[in-house]
C-alpha cells in the first residue's frame, strides 16, 4: 500500500519550499512524490530540482491549466492512493502519512479531514470548518456536497482505482472530482486530525464569477436542474447572511 503525493506548481518560488519541506518531513517516507511544474519562469524549478534526490518524478512543461496539470500527475502516479498537496499548501503535521496508513483498510477508498487556512506567509487564519459555513460531517456522503466544496481538496485522499480524470475547463472540477470519488467509494473514512494547511486565494477566488457558473454546472450534473438552483439560492442567502453579520462572505 502506497500513497502518491502530487504537487502542482507554476511560478510559485515564494511558496514551494514550505510545501516540499512539509512532505519530506514525514516520519513515514513510504510514499511516491511527484512534482508537476507548468514550465515556470521564476525560480520554482530550481527549488524543485534542489530536492530531486527525494522526488520520484519531476516534470516541467507547458500545460493547459491547473486541472490539465493535475491530470498529468494523476496519470503518472503509481501509488494506490492519490493526495494532492499543491504549491503553498502543507501537510499539517509530520505524522500525517503514518496516521493515514493506520486508517486504511482493504475497503477504504476515500479518507478526508479538516484543514487550516493560511496566508501567503504560512500564518494560520483559522480552521476551515469553523470560519466557513462548511461543517464537516464525520460520516460523509456524496449528497453532502450539494452546496459545493465541503471538504478541502488538500484534505481529501482517494484510491487511484476509483479516481476519474478532472474536467479541464471547469474551475469547480475539484468539486466534481470529489463527488465522483465519493459516489464510487466502498468505504469513506473521517480522519480525526487536522490534515493540511491550505493557502487561500486560489484560482477559484481570483475568477469568482466564472467559478460560480462552473460550480452550477457541476451541481446540475450531480443533483439535477432543480437541485442546482435550490443549492445556489441557499448559497446566496448564506453569503448575504454572513455579510450582514460582518463575518465576510462565502459563496
Amino acid at each position: 500500500m502506497q500513497l502518491s503525493i502530487i504537487t502542482i506548481t507554476y511560478n510559485a518560488e515564494q511558496f514551494l519550499e514550505r510545501t516540499i519541506q512539509s512532505i519530506l518531513a514525514q516520519t513515514n517516507q513510504n510514499f511516491e512524490y511527484i512534482i508537476i511544474d507548468g514550465k515556470s519562469k521564476d525560480g520554482t524549478l530550481a527549488i524543485a530540482e534542489k530536492h530531486k534526490n527525494r522526488v520520484n518524478q519531476l516534470v516541467s512543461e507547458p500545460d493547459k491549466g491547473l486541472y490539465d496539470a493535475m491530470n498529468k500527475g494523476l496519470k503518472k502516479a503509481t501509488g494506490d492512493f492519490i493526495w494532492f498537496m499543491n504549491a503553498g499548501d502543507e501537510i499539517n503535521n509530520n505524522q500525517a502519512v503514518e496516521n493515514i496508513y493506520k486508517a486504511i483498510s482493504d475497503k477504504t477508498d476515500v479518507l478526508y479531514g479538516d484543514t487550516y487556512f493560511v496566508d501567503n506567509d504560512g500564518n494560520i487564519q483559522g480552521l476551515r470548518s469553523e470560519i466557513t459555513p462548511h461543517r464537516l460531517p464525520k460520516n460523509l456522503t456524496w449528497q453532502d456536497m450539494k452546496l459545493g466544496m465541503l471538504v478541502c481538496h488538500q484534505a481529501f485522499i482517494a484510491r487511484k482505482s476509483i479516481a476519474p480524470l478532472y474536467m479541464e475547463n471547469n474551475l469547480s472540477a475539484d468539486v466534481d472530482w470529489e463527488i465522483e470519488c465519493l459516489k464510487r467509494a466502498r468505504e469513506i473514512k473521517y480522519l480525526d486530525f487536522i490534515v493540511a494547511k491550505y493557502l487561500t486565494g486560489g484560482i477559484s477566488n481570483q475568477q469568482l464569477k466564472r467559478s460560480l457558473l462552473d460550480r452550477y454546472e457541476v451541481l446540475k450534473k450531480h443533483f439535477g436542474l432543480s437541485g442546482a438552483i435550490t443549492a445556489h439560492i441557499q448559497i446566496l442567502f448564506r453569503g448575504i447572511s454572513l455579510m450582514l453579520k460582518k463575518k465576510g462572505k462565502y459563496w
